[in-house]
């Protein structure tokens, strides 16, 4: 579990394939370097947030003059084809952030680290010190679109970064952030130009509560229309009294 506050940038400084047979299953091995702030108290098998990924630390040095320190992880197969970790080079800046400790303080939100697609900076706009991302989600092949999950003012996780949706646009199929300039140092989001990708995972809240409405309308099948009936008139009278007072 993270926060979405990611804690330092690293660097991507070697790249190995790694076979079938291994404890990678013919993965990507990455070594990320110039992280010295995260790696103080690490340990084998703790997870990190890499672009927003849940990592498995597989081997680090934090031992002896700070500039050597690093850790490794592996990217399975399935891991590089649904995240931007596959576009990875040697040189490559990524957002980092340790598991969540239990007297962390929540300034996110709660965070997997379970990347649902990539979405594509569509358009960039600057807007004063701040930017304005436009990102169309990739669609999976069989799969909805994440934009159900995704409403104005709510969260959402690019790159490991937690930031609020300030636009949402279902018929398109896009949503829109915007970067504050002290986040613009803060995470390698800021740097990337229209056409490039970025990952995503949605708030978790709405998969429960899409799922729970779902199950329940399902078993419930004779209550159905009366809930839904109240849910509509509801809407309705609302927009109603919207008009009367305009």
């Amino acid at each position: 579990m993270f926060t979405g506050l990611v804690e330092t940038i690293g660097t991507v400084t070697e790249l190995n394939s790694l076979d079938s047979t291994s404890s990678g299953g013919g993965g990507t091995s990455l070594t990320i370097s110039n992280c010295a702030d995260i790696l103080g108290d690490a340990h084998l098998g703790d997870s990190i947030s890499v672009n927003g990924t849940c990592l498995t630390i597989t081997e680090f040095n934090n031992q002896g003059d700070k500039s050597t320190w690093y850790f490794k992880i592996g990217a399975a197969p399935e891991t590089l084809r649904r995240t931007n970790l596959g576009s990875l080079k040697q040189g490559s800046k990524v957002n980092l952030e340790r598991a969540v400790s239990a007297d962390t303080r929540m300034g996110g939100h709660f965070v997997q680290g379970h990347v649902d697609t990539i979405a594509e900076i569509v358009k960039l706009t600057p807007d004063g010190n701040a930017k304005t991302f436009r990102l169309k989600p990739r669609l999976h092949e069989g799969s909805e679109s994440i934009l159900k999950y995704v409403v104005e003012k709510g969260y959402v996780t690019l790159d490991g970064a937690s930031l609020t949706v300030t636009s949402v646009n279902d018929a398109e199929g896009w949503f829109e952030i915007m970067l504050i300039a002290y986040t613009q140092e803060k995470v390698v989001t800021a740097q990337k130009k229209e056409g490039e990708d970025v990952n995503v995972e949605v708030d978790q809240v709405g998969k429960y509560v899409e799922k729970s409405v779902v199950g329940y309308l399902e078993q419930n099948q004779s209550g159905a229309p009366a809930i839904l009936e109240k849910m509509v008139s509801r809407i309705v009278e609302e927009k109603l009294k919207a008009l009367k007072g305009q």
